[in-house]
């Protein structure tokens, strides 16, 4: 935590009072906490996806015929992205209070193009031998791009952000009639952008953009527009109640597209005489790209949590989880190579048992894998996090 703030008119004040560093803590630790939060979630997804690799899941879920523990475990997994993605909004917004423009921009594009790297020269592999070698552009690869953009964008006033933010995530499904052919010539950059598809490379390799990034530039820049809200000057109160109000808004603007059943998603439908498939039927959302109604309730439910966390931020429970949010990027580097240590080390004790892949023929054995991984993969990371908030000196940490 530096030792300068800002102001509300923006003037750098040197030696923070007690008071104003233990409420600038606990805006921070709540901020955390609620990363911590996610990526507990995450790791379910992440278990199902390592022993469960051999049932389909397609996107968007078929509410007919899923089995409703993996929808519902999908569901929560679904809040992971929109989260992270607009928490890095709002960490760029005060990493920008306390450093000038040039070291902001330099900052976002170091750690853009590290994202970028990491995902597809070492996460990428990671799943090879149990699909094609494909460069899998993902959501570190999607952040990535977006901190990239943000740099180019962070100096706009802050209204030109929201509004651009807003536009984006509101107005993005108008474009979704637009698919190009491979063999069209701008068909790489769509994919990009908003079309999720494969993309042909050299050496017989192909990427695919699981998270085309345009709408994510929207979720970005939103984030980063509520970056006033977490300033010192803002009281706990104040800023809780803003953030329930957004959450609550967003959830009711959510339930009224969804009823209209017009824009915003794919529609829903009512499956007869099982009023859990429709309740899934309705929950069932478009995650790439991501929708308009997908980005209500997710972004929504963030925020409630945020407002939560902020809340009880003095409690044991959010200082635990802000710790294990303070080193996201070693948390998904270390988790996902050591189940991929932890698959093909199954695989080559015990073969294929579902069909060309190893895997569970039971769903509650993978929630018990994950309930037993959640210490082993905790610790390590808390030692990262303690060792990064201590070692202020190791410049290169602070990327992770």
């Amino acid at each position: 935590m530096s030792t300068i703030t800002m102001t509300a008119s923006g003037q750098h004040q040197p030696g923070v009072t007690a008071t104003v560093a233990k409420v600038a803590s606990g805006r921070l630790r709540s901020i955390d906490a609620l990363r911590g939060f996610v990526m507990v979630v995450m790791l379910l997804d992440h278990v199902r996806e390592t022993w469960f690799l051999h049932v389909d899941i397609s996107d968007p879920v078929d509410a007919r015929t899923i089995m409703p523990a993996l929808f519902f475990a999908r569901l929560a997994a679904s809040l992971c992205a929109p989260i992270f993605v607009a928490l890095t909004g709002l960490g760029v917004f005060l990493y920008s209070r306390n450093h000038t423009a040039q070291e902001t921009s330099s900052y976002l594009l170091k750690r853009g193009l590290l994202l970028m790297a990491i995902e597809v020269f070492f996460l990428s592999p990671l799943y090879w031998g149990v699909a094609q070698p494909t460069l899998w552009l993902q959501v570190i690869w999607c952040i990535g791009l977006c901190m990239i953009v943000l740099a180019g964008l962070f100096r706009l006033p802050l209204a030109t952000l929201i509004v651009l933010g807003l536009v984006i995530v509101a107005g993005h499904n108008l474009l979704d009639p637009i698919r190009l052919a491979p063999d069209a010539p701008l068909h790489t950059l769509w994919a990009l952008l908003h079309q999720r598809d494969f993309i042909a490379l050299p050496f017989g390799l192909v990427a695919k953009t699981s998270y085309p990034v345009l709408a994510w530039i929207g979720v970005i820049l939103l984030g980063f527009g509520i970056g006033p809200w977490f300033l010192p000057h803002v009281s706990p109160e104040t800023r809780q109640r803003r953030l329930l109000l957004l959450g609550g808004g967003m959830i009711a603007l959510f339930i009224g597209l969804r009823l209209l059943n017009i824009y915003g998603d794919k529609p829903w439908f009512i499956v007869e005489s099982d009023p859990a498939r429709t309740a899934m039927s309705f929950m069932s959302l478009t995650k790439y790209p991501p929708s308009l109604d997908f980005l209500l309730f997710t972004l929504g439910v963030g925020s409630l949590l945020l407002a939560f966390f902020d809340r009880i931020r003095e409690a044991g429970i959010t200082s635990a989880l802000a710790v294990f949010g303070g080193a996201p990027m070693f948390f998904y580097i270390f988790h996902l190579a050591m189940l991929r240590v932890l698959y093909h080390t199954a695989f080559a004790i015990w073969g294929p048992t579902q069909g060309s892949v190893f895997g569970f023929d039971s769903y509650g054995w993978v929630f018990a894998w994950y309930v037993g991984l959640i210490i082993p993969f905790y610790i390590p990371t808390v030692w990262f996090s303690r060792l990064k908030a201590r070692r202020k000196d190791i410049a290169w940490l602070k990327y992770f």
